[in-house]
């Protein structure tokens, strides 16, 4: 008897993260109503009718790739301010160029990254940004999945305050499990430094009754923890902590100047962290202690930063980089393994994001979430060690087939989601040098 499926990958090579280690030479994977209905070796596969079949030789099946930390539309900014610290970064090169985008700029500058993400194998990102419908939008034509926040600043101004989280809340009602579910929203404080202790209470009480996620930027820069300090009388992380803001429900950004009680308090409080080791490094932010953060039982995952700071949003760099510069911050080869790094950008971020349970990992009943590696590069050749190669010899360029909720959006390197050289063209006519 055959079984009647969507979409049939066949005799593909397959990293499913879970179980941890775990590779599949060769295999396959049926999809059947955006969900992983049944995966295993092509020896043992079951009779199926399906309507589409992949041929998958030569390439890696894995989960789709999460970047749990962007800003989308900064895609305009590409190239901007190099060379400044944070501080002068953003007030004199970036926020003043933001000031002037429109919400059609924002919505082609996104449709930029989402293009650039589905080329090199992102199927989730969570964003942070300004006029965050035009975000929503873009997400929705592109065919990914995405979390996605207003983020919020009032620096202290009561008439601020009050209209950023009106705003938010509008934003949340439009949005949140549109797309058949692909985009939810977060409720995003942009940082300590920029919202008032009002800003962060407000914030948290939403969330809790809304049921959503926090997202904030944390303890980025050692002039940020200085600032706060002087502030409040206490380190960023200590001063959310007598806030009661955070939870599991928080997803904090870099923390990149953490104490040692500071990494406690956030394991205690089961707060995920997106690690921006691009980003950080570019800024000279500094790095982050990873490895500390995973000892202490921090659930960690990465994120790209956007692309002002960046400046691409290629997930496989980001993974290299976490696993080099935590070796070469400690002196140590063992600190971050390449599997490490891989669990970090799936099923660590699919947890971040509170979606272990539907993404992250092949697993059956999953969403079909899933990228094809071509590993015919040179750069790939021998496979001594999947695991390795994909980590320290990849990059997004490998990437030959995405499919997000059993839909393919890109199939052999033709994107099929949107017209490439239509947000080609746009995008470049709206950039803000």
């Amino acid at each position: 008897m055959r079984r009647e499926i969507d979409l049939l990958i066949e005799n593909v090579m397959i990293l499913p993260v879970v179980p941890k280690g775990s590779v599949i030479k060769n295999g396959f994977i049926a999809i059947s109503d955006g969900r992983i209905k049944d995966f295993g070796r092509m020896e043992e596969r079951p009779n199926f009718n399906a309507e589409e079949v992949l041929n998958g030789k030569g390439m890696c099946a894995l989960p789709g790739l999460i970047n749990t930390h962007t800003h989308a539309p900064m895609t305009l900014l590409r190239g901007i301010g190099d060379a400044l610290p944070l501080n002068k970064w953003l007030e004199e090169a970036i926020w003043p160029r933001e000031a002037k985008l429109t919400a059609e700029d924002i919505y082609w500058g996104t449709m930029l990254a989402c293009l650039e993400m589905i080329r090199s194998g992102t199927t989730c990102f969570v964003d942070m940004y300004l006029e965050e419908d035009a975000v929503a939008r873009a997400v929705l034509d592109s065919g990914l999945r995405a979390f996605l926040s207003y983020g919020m600043i009032d620096l202290g101004s009561e008439d601020k305050r009050e209209k950023e989280l009106r705003i938010t809340e509008g934003f949340v009602r439009r949005w949140h499990g549109a797309g058949e579910g692909r985009i939810r929203c977060m409720i995003a404080p942009h940082a300590t430094y920029t919202c008032s202790k009002e800003l962060l209470l407000a914030s948290k009480a939403l969330a809790d009754e809304m049921n959503l996620m926090l997202n904030i930027h944390l303890s980025e820069t050692k002039s940020e923890v200085k600032k706060v300090k002087e502030l409040t009388g206490m380190r960023p992380v200590e001063y959310l902590e007598s806030l009661r803001f955070l939870s599991p429900n928080v997803l904090a950004a870099h923390c990149v100047w953490l104490s040692d009680e500071e990494m406690k308090i956030l394991a205690k409080r089961g707060v995920s962290v997106s690690h921006c080791p691009s980003s950080n490094a570019k800024l000279g932010s500094g790095i982050a202690p990873v490895k500390e953060l995973i000892s202490e039982g921090v659930n960690v995952s990465i994120g790209t930063d956007g692309c002002a700071s960046n400046d691409d949003l290629d997930m496989f760099e980001e993974m290299r980089l976490t696993c080099f510069l935590q070796r070469a911050r400690l002196l140590d080869p063992t600190a971050i393994r390449a599997l490490d790094v891989i669990e970090m950008a799936t099923i660590n971020a699919a947890r971040a994001i509170g979606m272990e349970d539907e993404i992250g990992s092949i697993e059956r009943g999953k969403r079909a979430d899933i990228i094809l590696v071509s590993l015919k590069a040179p750069r790939l050749v021998p496979l001594n060690d999947l695991v390795s190669n994909l980590v320290f010899s990849s990059s997004g360029n490998d990437i030959s087939t995405v499919i997000v909720d059993g839909k393919i959006l890109m199939k052999e390197r033709k994107v099929l989601s949107m017209d490439e050289e239509e947000v080609l063209k746009e995008a470049s006519s709206r950039s803000k040098p």
